[in-house]
């Protein structure tokens, strides 16, 4: 097992210094632990051995795990001590309150019945999470209540009240495999669905699970949806050339987002919500601006080795991509066995790491390290760039939480930091 290498980011920022402070970052990830599930016993036919989502909720406190065969691993976090960075472990342990008095998070298995496609976690300790949970639990004192929804084969949504493993709810709706999920961070407990039913539907957890919406125009299976920070946007990526923007006030089209040459599969909006990123199997990802529809910049995903004879033509195809959660590095899960880091202002990976049958990637949101999972059920947790952002990142970051691209465009500043403020600079 590889061992840890803590960035210095305590340099500070020079003169022409590109925006990320890091210093004794390595060339490639280094593996911190990976995760195998145990040898499965007589299971179904119709099962399964991807692990075709991981997540961490987004106080850091618990990683979700699909290791195939119906079953999701709820992980606390960190794990054992040998496997995190020095100083990573009082940052993910950072909201304690929902152990105090009752000992320390245990690792919980939840049976799902089905092959699970999806997760994601509800905001932590929203008071409509709260409610849920009394209303169903009416004998139980009334705590924070963190949330997992599981997307399964048949099209059921599964909702699991994290801290005791128990099945909170049961959605029912979509025809087809519900292939991702994406909840509000508002804390409104809204939840949207994709589905290879073609639809996409939103769900108000604190009604019960009342659906409230469909969403319909995309042609194929919908692979991917991912709502902004800010809550005003929706992005729905299906088998198509291009991706689909909804209003969340409205639940109407915006527009779509034309320019890939195949399938979308993966999309994820900026901590800041300025930023969209698309990525396909035509090897490319596309960074938008969703405002405007504008293409920014193209990430062009080649190959470091020789092909292989008779290798498959879509080698390099991709099946996701992440923003870090300072909004500075982008992470790609391609087929061509490597997971690439970039940084936001440039065209070239920053550093790459060999993976096998990879499918999908996330950063722990207090940023340090990536989860990746593959085809065979395993989960993998890489070093991720740690840094110090200079204040004009943070400052940007700052402003774009709340103003379009267009309110900064018309603001009476000078053109060169409109440029900055839009990520025009790159």
């Amino acid at each position: 097992m590889s061992t840890y290498r803590p960035c210095d980011c305590t340099q500070p920022m020079m003169e022409g210094a590109p925006e990320p402070v890091i210093s004794s970052w390595p060339e490639e990830p280094l593996l911190l632990a990976e995760l195998k599930p145990g040898r499965p016993q007589q299971f179904d036919w119709k099962s399964s051995c991807e692990t075709w989502s991981v997540a961490f909720s987004p106080d850091g406190s618990w990683f979700a795990w699909s290791q195939g065969h119906c079953i999701v691993k709820l992980i606390p976090w960190p794990l054992e001590e040998q496997f995190i960075p020095k100083g990573f472990e009082a940052k993910s342990r950072s909201s304690k309150n929902d152990t105090k008095g009752r000992g320390s998070p245990k690792e919980k298995t939840l049976d799902c019945g089905q092959i699970v496609w999806a997760l994601a976690f509800s905001p932590w300790s929203s008071p409509p999470g709260r409610k849920l949970w009394a209303r169903h639990h009416p004998q139980v004192p009334d705590i924070s209540c963190l949330i997992l929804a599981t997307g399964l084969n048949d099209g059921q949504i599964k909702i699991w009240e994290v801290q005791t493993g128990l099945l909170l709810l049961n959605l029912s709706g979509h025809q087809d495999v519900v292939r991702d999920l994406s909840f509000t961070p508002s804390g409104s407990l809204i939840l949207v669905s994709a589905s290879r039913d073609k639809t996409l539907r939103i769900w108000d957890l604190n009604k019960h699970g009342k659906q409230i919406q469909v969403l319909s125009g995309h042609l194929q299976w919908v692979y991917c949806c991912s709502i902004s920070p800010d809550c005003s946007m929706l992005c729905s990526a299906a088998g198509e050339k291009s991706v689909f923007l909804w209003s969340m006030r409205s639940y109407t089209l915006i527009r779509k987002l034309e320019g890939h040459q195949s399938s979308v599969v993966s999309c994820d909006f900026s901590p800041d919500s300025a930023l969209l990123v698309t990525a396909s199997y035509d090897t490319n990802v596309i960074m938008w601006d969703p405002y405007t529809g504008e293409r920014l910049r193209l990430l062009h995903h080649t190959q470091l080795d020789p092909p292989v004879e008779d290798s498959d033509v879509h080698i390099s195809s991709l099946r996701s991509v992440c923003f870090s959660p300072e909004g500075l590095y982008l992470a790609t899960v391609a087929d061509d066995r490597l997971l690439r880091i970039w940084a936001l202002e440039l065209k070239t990976p920053i550093a790459f790491a060999p993976m096998t049958n990879g499918l999908c990637c996330t950063f722990f949101p207090h940023g340090g390290v990536i989860a990746t999972g593959t085809r065979d059920g395993h989960v993998q947790f890489w070093t991720a760039p740690r840094v110090l952002s200079s204040l004009k990142h943070l400052c940007r970051k700052a402003l774009r939480s709340f103003l379009t691209t267009y309110q900064v465009l018309a603001l009476p500043i000078p053109k060169k930091m409109k440029e900055f403020l839009t990520y025009r600079t790159f």
